[in-house]
């Protein structure tokens, strides 16, 4: 957690929100959430007087591309959460370790209590935009160029098992314990299905699962647990987990077949699936 669509919902705030504003000064009290830098001065100096020109994302990466054509990079990893204020007097939430004022007075706060989260500015400049510390990352799941056969290209050649496939970002970039359990769920197959084994039938139900699943949720704004440690850039809680047809059900009753939701350990990390759905 945040996975693609939390990460996707995320951008979509700062775009309304960051987009052409410069910032004028930064706080970086948190040294573990600016890792890659030598210190707060590095970092401030990278990003002060910068104006934000665009918000991409790449797989749970956030991309705010300044008008020097460096890149500042963040990742929530699992509490991080990045919070827009227009009142910089507002108090700031336990655990804010970067601060990014605009020259409007506005802020943006980067909070996070497990401290695993990062931003860094990628000065690597390339015609294509491209973030070479990312350049290991799979293919987007939602992009109308991840086609059926380039899952399959991904996929099949590995013997590996799905949910370790589905969650490997260099394979596809984005999907983690949520959705891959959602996806799996929704394609009707294990989580413990053999890559190699795909038919061409299967790869096509999981894409179409994949890509069903990931709208679904970014449309509702992402899925907040029980930790309460995803929201939006407003604070906002995401609905999708009431969504869920397996992820954190287990021992309530299949919403398509009544079997009993099952998880288990696996690769590491708890695993939802219906026994009699998923084969």
């Amino acid at each position: 957690m945040p996975e693609l669509p939390e990460v996707e919902v995320v951008r979509r705030g700062l775009a309304r929100g960051v987009v052409g504003r410069t910032v004028d000064a930064v706080e970086a009290t948190g040294a573990r959430s600016i890792r890659r830098h030598a210190d707060a001065d590095e970092f401030g100096g990278a990003v002060v007087g910068r104006t934000v020109r665009r918000v991409d994302r790449r797989g749970k990466y956030l991309l705010l591309r300044l008008d020097d054509d460096s890149v500042l990079v963040a990742h929530l990893r699992m509490s991080g959460q990045l919070i827009l204020t227009a009142d910089a007097t507002r108090p700031r939430a336990r655990h804010t370790h970067v601060v990014l004022t605009f020259t409007d007075g506005g802020q943006l706060r980067f909070v996070d209590p497990r401290t695993f989260g990062e931003l860094f500015v990628s000065a690597t400049r390339s015609r294509d935009g491209a973030v070479v510390e990312l350049a290991s990352l799979g293919p987007e799941p939602l992009d109308r160029a991840t086609t059926p056969a380039v899952l399959a290209a991904r996929l099949t050649p590995r013997r590996t098992r799905l949910k370790s496939a589905l969650l490997d970002q260099r394979t596809i970039a984005g999907i983690g314990n949520i959705y891959g359990d959602e996806i799996a769920f929704r394609a009707g197959l294990r989580h413990d299905h053999r890559t190699d084994s795909l038919t061409p039938a299967e790869v096509a139900r999981l894409h179409a699962a994949m890509v069903e699943v990931l709208d679904a949720a970014v449309r509702c704004g992402g899925s907040s647990l029980a930790d309460g440690q995803y929201v939006d850039v407003d604070g906002r809680a995401g609905t999708y987990q009431h969504e869920h047809a397996v992820f954190a059900r287990a021992g309530e009753p299949c919403l398509r077949c009544g079997r009993t939701i099952e998880r288990v350990r696996f690769a590491g990390r708890s695993t939802h699936f219906c026994p009699g759905c998923q084969h």
